[in-house]
This record gives structure tokens, C-alpha cells and sequence, in this order.
């Protein structure tokens, strides 16, 4: 039996199980039952987010309302036909093979041609006892400017039987004319603590045992796209035996072993260059490179000013339990006005290796002078101190 990746075996089927989308769901669900659903849509939001799962589950709410549980049923549902021939299309239309349903990538359908065949196709009633024709646009903002010109008046005025549903990352590249034919919805990134409770359901699931650690991390790397946390999930699975870990997952994507970044970032707590300059190094040598280190060190030194300033209970923060602690025991060695100091260090370093003939030496004086950034600053103020007043020359 073939195997099903996890973003499409645990994809959303109906409106209560979409994930860090509420808001749009419970628009939609208002628009069924009180038979105000428009003639289009335009959903958008960055990959990942749920867009085109919203899109299928909105046309199986409207040709088969009662194959979804607790679903939203629109006043004539009775009139729809039994249950069995529902329960067929919902599965079609799940799977992206309904006849009724015609999903369409804008990146490879994009030309004007393609554009006058769906309106002429857009004219013929459905079929299979189905109540709609529901077209689904994905990256429509693909589209020439010719599709987009030929699908205006139809998208305005379409017949009674025809939806438009428009998916795209870039809603700033589609015309001002179409979006203004549309009801817009824009679809959040979703939080990394929402990503972990599913991701743990979905272990949970497959039977799988996992660190909480490298869950939370599989969360923060997805930067709010739950497609993107599933398929690295999948990776981290098939890359090694379970339990997964924290380890495993940085050798996969060859992040820098964060109990490293926490002895470089002690070491200059401690004024103690030597063991920086010797922890960075063992770091590079493990294939990191220097921007990815510097940003790693302003990450941790960001999570430590958050910690000290506003408390290791912040929302601020996504991150486990077992790490809050260990980055407030760490925190209390800093005092904010130093974080600060050290991220600004790290941001300038950063755009300075970009044009630097020599960016490791550039690195390790950075480092340097974080560790010994007390001193840097009481020097700075005896120079200043010993540099005579400039006098005033009378006119």
C-alpha cells in the first residue's frame, strides 16, 4: 500500500478542525445556514495556512452539507439528495477528483485561452445530483493580465449554479478588479503553540514518541505554516527511529546544537573570551556558518531580554516548559540594558560580513568584544573622559 504523507493524511475535512482559522470558518459557516454564500471568494494568507483545505471543505459544505458533522447545513438541505450519493461526492471533492469541483493551478493554466475555455465551461449545468460548480483557482495571481481581463464579467455576474474560489500567497499582484468582485478573507499564520498541540496529536496518532523539545522546534521552524511542520515531521521521522530528538533533528537540518549556543552565550556572561572564541569555532567546524551563528546568538539573546524583562510566563514566547526554565536561569546573569547591547552587536556584525574580506576575523572580534563588553565600555568612557573640551572661538 502506497504511503500518504502526513500533511495529506491529516489534512482538515471540515470547518471545526482547521487549524488557526476560526475567524474565517465562522464567517463561512454564518454565510451557509443564512444562504448569503457569494458568488466568490479570494483567500489568502503565506503557503501552508489552510487555504485550499478551506476552499474544498466550503464546496463539500455546499454539494454535500450533511456528510460533515456538526456541520453548517444551508435552510433547503433537505432537498439535497440521500446521504450516500453526498458521502461520494464529499470524498471526490476531498481528494481533489470531483467533476464538479475543478481545482486549477494558476502557474500552469495562466494563459488567456484556458481562461475563455473555463467560462465556457462555466455555462454548463453540473452534474452527479451536485447543487454547485465550484471552480478553485490556486496561485491565481499567476494569471496574465489577458485571463484576468477575460474572467471579470464572469467572475461579476456568474450563473446561478457557478463559485469562485481564488487562493493565493500574493494578493497584491491580483488587479484591484477582481478582488473588488471578491469577499476577502485573509487566512493568519498560525501560532507555533497551536502547531505543537496538533503535531502532538498527530504523533499521538502514528504512535510515534518525541521529545517536547524538538516538537516546539519543528513549530518555530514552520514560521506559522502547518503544511511546512508536517512535512519536516515526516523528514524527522524518516530520517531515524523514533523517539525523535532534539539532536536528530539539528543533524538533519544542520543547526547549530543549541546546548553549544547556550556555553557561548555563558562564556560571555562570564567574561570568559577564550572559551567563546573556542566554543564558535567548534561550532564552524560542524559545517554552521557564520550569518547562521550570528543569528542564532541574537535569537537566544532576544529570548533572554524577553525573559528578563516581561518574566519566563510571557506570551512572547513559544517554547516548552523545560526550556523557559533553563532560559530564566540563565537570564538573571544579564541585565536588559546588556541584551540589548549584544543584539545590536550581533545586528551590526551581520550586515558588516556580508562585505568583508576577512568575515571570520570580523566574527571573532565581534565575539570578543561581547564577552568583554564591561570593559570595552569603561575604556570607552575614560577616552571619552580624557578628550579635551573643544573651545569656543569668539567671532
Amino acid at each position: 500500500m502506497a504511503y500518504t504523507v502526513l500533511a495529506r493524511k491529516y489534512r482538515s475535512t471540515s470547518f471545526d478542525n482547521l487549524v488557526g482559522q476560526e475567524a474565517v470558518s465562522r464567517t463561512l459557516t454564518h454565510a451557509i445556514t443564512s444562504a448569503r454564500v457569494h458568488h466568490a471568494y479570494l483567500f489568502t494568507g503565506t503557503r501552508g495556512v489552510g487555504k485550499t483545505s478551506m476552499a474544498r471543505i466550503l464546496a463539500r459544505a455546499l454539494n454535500a452539507p450533511d456528510t460533515i458533522e456538526n456541520g453548517p447545513k444551508p435552510p433547503d438541505h433537505d432537498r439535497y439528495p440521500p446521504l450516500d450519493v453526498q458521502q461520494r461526492m464529499a470524498e471526490a471533492i476531498m481528494r481533489g477528483e470531483d467533476l464538479n469541483v475543478i481545482e486549477i493551478d494558476g502557474a500552469s493554466n495562466n494563459r488567456v485561452e484556458e481562461a475563455r475555455q473555463l467560462i465556457q465551461n462555466a455555462g454548463l449545468a453540473p452534474t452527479d445530483n451536485a447543487r454547485y460548480k465550484i471552480y478553485i483557482i490556486d496561485e491565481v495571481h499567476m494569471l496574465s493580465t489577458a485571463a484576468f481581463n477575460a474572467l471579470l464579467k464572469t467572475l461579476e455576474e456568474p450563473p446561478a449554479h457557478v463559485k469562485f474560489i481564488l487562493c493565493t500567497t500574493e494578493s497584491h499582484k491580483v488587479p484591484a478588479t477582481i478582488q473588488s468582485r471578491c469577499q476577502r478573507f485573509d487566512f493568519r499564520s498560525i501560532p507555533p503553540s497551536r502547531i505543537v498541540k496538533h503535531l502532538d496529536f498527530v504523533l499521538e496518532q502514528e504512535g510515534i514518541e518525541a521529545q517536547k523539545d524538538v516538537v516546539w522546534q519543528v513549530a518555530q521552524i514552520a514560521n506559522g505554516s502547518m503544511r511546512d511542520a508536517l512535512s519536516l515531521l515526516d523528514r524527522l521521522i524518516a530520517a531515524a527511529p523514533p523517539p525523535l530528538t532534539l539532536s536528530g533533528l539539528e543533524d538533519l537540518l544542520g543547526l547549530p546544537p543549541r546546548q553549544r549556543v547556550v556555553k557561548v552565550v555563558e562564556a560571555i556572561n562570564g567574561c570568559d573570551a577564550a572559551t567563546v572564541l573556542q566554543e564558535a569555532g567548534g561550532l564552524m567546524e560542524t559545517g554552521i556558518g557564520l550569518e547562521q551563528l550570528v543569528e542564532v546568538l541574537i535569537d537566544r539573546f532576544r529570548t533572554l531580554m524577553l525573559v528578563r524583562i516581561c518574566g519566563d510566563k510571557t506570551d512572547l514566547l513559544e517554547m516548552s516548559d523545560e526550556e523557559r526554565s533553563a532560559a530564566a536561569e540563565q537570564a538573571r546573569g544579564f541585565d536588559p540594558a546588556s541584551l540589548v547591547y549584544l543584539i545590536t552587536l550581533g545586528e551590526s556584525l551581520l550586515r558588516n560580513l556580508r562585505f568583508s574580506s576577512q568575515p571570520r576575523a570580523l566574527l571573532e572580534a565581534c565575539l570578543v568584544r561581547m564577552a568583554l563588553a564591561d570593559k570595552m565600555a569603561s575604556v570607552d568612557a575614560v577616552l571619552q573622559d580624557a578628550t579635551p573640551a573643544k573651545k569656543k572661538v569668539s567671532p
